[in-house]
């Protein structure tokens, strides 16, 4: 998949992280169901490569799909068999050398400029900033676009709706969103889904208001 097009033309990443595997596939399939085209299962949740291959079945091979906290060779390779098509990692690490060897692309977590650097260098696709917030927000973006203008940056990390509309507005490719949008959904399966339908809703109301991102 091309994931640069799909960051600048969705500019939302869901990150799906939970305790419960059938609450967290429920919550991958209902923010889908509201248009949340981009979601990343997080290797951190529970039974996560079972969740992933889950929802690959559920939504045939064609939609995308992603796993993140990839840290390893041996988590790059699981998620491609559990059938993941983009990878999310951290840091620069070794997931991000074993996932573009796997022809899978990566959206790779960086920091300061020389990890931007050495994840470019490494093939990543696009790169998030986290964690955003502590990094110093919108501001520490800009800053970042100045010796880096062309890089596509996905801000991650403590990211509500007010602050995704300023990133976006600071020219974030796209951003990645966790719990201000998926809340206790996938932690248990009494978690609501009416809520978190509404929270889906106000973030791509969002997102749409931002327009497309510049080419």
């Amino acid at each position: 998949m091309d994931l640069t097009a799909a960051l600048r033309a969705h500019r939302l990443v869901a990150i799906v992280r939970g305790d419960d595997p059938d609450a967290a596939l429920g919550t991958v399939l209902t923010l889908i169901e509201e248009g949340v085209a981009l979601v990343e299962v997080s290797l951190s949740g529970r039974d996560a490569l079972d969740v992933i291959a889950q929802a690959r079945a559920a939504l045939g091979p064609d939609a995308p799909l992603g796993a993140g906290t990839v840290l390893t060779t041996d988590d790059a390779h699981a998620v491609h068999r559990a059938g993941a098509d983009f990878v999310v990692t951290p840091a620069v690490c070794e997931g991000v050398h074993a996932a573009r060897e796997l022809q899978l692309p990566v959206l790779a977590g960086v920091m300061t400029p020389t990890e931007i650097v050495a994840a470019l260098r490494a093939g990543a696709c696009a790169l998030k900033i986290f964690p955003a917030a502590q990094a110093g927000g919108p501001v520490y973006l800009r800053a970042l676009q100045g010796p880096f203008p062309d890089v596509p940056f996905v801000p991650v990390g403590g990211i509500d709706a007010t602050a995704a509309a300023e990133y976006l507005a600071a020219g974030a490719l796209a951003v990645g969103v966790g719990s201000p949008l998926v809340g206790t959904a996938a932690d248990s399966p009494a978690g609501s889904g009416h809520e978190l339908r509404a929270r889906a809703r106000a973030f791509l109301g969002v997102v749409r208001a931002e327009g497309q991102a510049p080419a």
